[in-house]
């Protein structure tokens, strides 16, 4: 397995490995949002090639200033294709999310991840991430914006 930086080439597999987890989306839009995110130094997207060079699963973290707690990474995506769970495919996009936050002198990794997801939970546990509280996630659709788009 190779974990490297995502190119506009991977977006079909990106939307693909979304899917697999109900994110909507096209190569067409996840192309552009890859050029967007490519564009900007505080974002990292990677991804997990297996052997024979498909993509089996993604990465996205964003280093950010917090007003009240100071820098941070926070983990915003981690996909891995359900053939390749338990192979040491996150696992090893975890670890590459937090040298990339190593790197930047950003001292600690945060991640949400929803409720339902009690494998995941596992997961980052054994990582030895913890469960520091839980919260609620609103969204509000915005005037102007389109309402096909998903609020995701």
């Amino acid at each position: 397995m190779i974990i490297r930086e995502a190119t506009p080439a991977d977006a079909a597999a990106i939307a693909s490995l979304s899917r697999e987890l109900g994110y909507p989306g096209s190569a067409v839009s996840v192309a552009g949002r890859l050029a967007v995110l490519a564009a900007d130094p505080a974002q990292c997207v990677r991804v997990a090639e297996d052997a024979a060079g498909a993509v089996i699963g993604w990465a996205h973290a964003a280093g950010q200033m917090v007003l009240e707690s100071g820098p941070r990474c926070e983990l915003l995506g981690l996909v891995v294709t359900a053939a390749a769970r338990r192979s040491g495919t996150g696992r090893a996009l975890v670890l590459a999310i937090e040298e990339w936050a190593v790197e930047r002198g950003l001292p600690v990794v945060s991640l949400r991840c929803n409720e339902i997801r009690t494998e995941a939970h596992a997961f980052y546990a054994r990582l030895g991430y913890e469960h520091a509280k839980t919260q609620r996630a609103f969204r509000k659709r915005l005037p102007g914006a389109d309402p096909g788009a998903p609020m995701a």
